[in-house]
């Protein structure tokens, strides 16, 4: 029979398309990992793997063998999770997955405060695109994921957590800076600039620009929330910035100037997610619920500081 080892190493050269790298990423050697497989093939009587010089890709009935066995794997993992929570609480390492565009400015005082509560809980942090990152907790290879609504993929529970603003900021000496109640209209095609479009981030972004009718630069597009601020800073246009960054990173008198914009409530939805299988589920309700409390409490500070600037 086939060993969960072995579909190891085949979901591992699924991913990586190469014997090498799949190797490394399953913890084993390659001559081990190509002769696994090769026994996993003699066994099923099918060929899996069809090796290149270049690397390796998977055989039709390999692929779809890969993806049960990614699915197999994934529910090995919960049912351990599942009973270890029998007899302990969530310890150990939790694999977690969350935007570049949240985490840096929200995670540190939630870690800080859980760490003291569970000492024995230790986050492994992964920024990456949210689209992607879902996938990966699909795929069980993070095991929570916070980041923009909406979120996609198999056999999630999605828990919303709270609503960010969006601020609207320009550089110092732009005509609308330091001006009181800007009307909307006066907003009218005013040059936006944004995120890549595989962030969520930008998609929030454009529907501003269509409800307010400014115009979204294709261009000129940030790698991150730093490099569209300093754009903003050198005159190139307006940015949209969430409201815990401009708490985190932006002070009174800095690069940029926040603009007061009669009506403004643009805002972005963030959410968290896990799989709906998973052993630790109520444990990570917990997480969710700390991490919403503190968004909350740095949303009120930072809605302080952003009105008296």
């Amino acid at each position: 029979m086939p060993t969960l080892r072995q579909f190891q190493y085949l979901v591992a050269v699924a991913d990586h398309g190469h014997f090498g790298r799949a190797a490394q990423a399953a913890g084993a050697s390659q001559p081990t990992l190509s002769h696994q497989l090769r026994t996993l093939e003699s066994r099923l009587g099918v060929t899996l793997v069809e090796r290149r010089t270049q690397g390796a890709e998977l055989s039709p009935i390999g692929r779809e063998i890969a993806d049960r066995a990614r699915r197999v794997l994934v529910e090995v993992k919960d049912i351990r999770d599942l009973a270890e929570r029998a007899s302990d609480s969530l310890a150990g390492t939790l694999r977690f997955g969350v935007s570049p565009t949240l985490g840096p400015y929200l995670m540190p005082p939630v870690i800080a405060a859980l760490h003291k509560e569970r000492p024995d809980l230790r986050f492994y942090m992964r920024e990456g695109i949210p689209d992607l990152q879902a996938m990966e907790l699909v795929k069980g290879a993070i095991d929570m994921l916070l980041g923009p609504l909406p979120m996609e993929g198999e056999n999630l529970t999605i828990e919303p957590l709270f609503r960010e603003p969006l601020v609207l900021v320009a550089p110092p000496d732009h005509p609308l800076a330091g001006r009181k109640k800007i009307d909307k209209a006066q907003l009218f095609n005013a040059p936006v600039l944004s995120l890549d479009r595989r962030h969520h981030l930008h998609r929030d972004i454009a529907e501003q620009c269509r409800l307010h009718r400014m115009n979204l630069l294709q261009d000129y597009e940030g790698t991150s929330l730093d490099s569209v601020r300093q754009m903003v800073a050198s005159g190139l246009g307006l940015g949209l910035l969430p409201a815990l960054y401009i708490r985190s990173e932006i002070t009174h008198g800095g690069d940029i100037a926040l603009l007061d914009v009669d009506g403004w409530n643009a805002t972005r939805s963030i959410g968290i997610a896990w799989r709906s299988g998973a052993g630790f589920a109520d444990e990570y309700l917990t997480v969710a619920g700390r991490i919403a409390d503190e968004a909350k409490l740095l949303l009120n500070s930072a809605s302080g500081s952003i009105d008296g600037d």
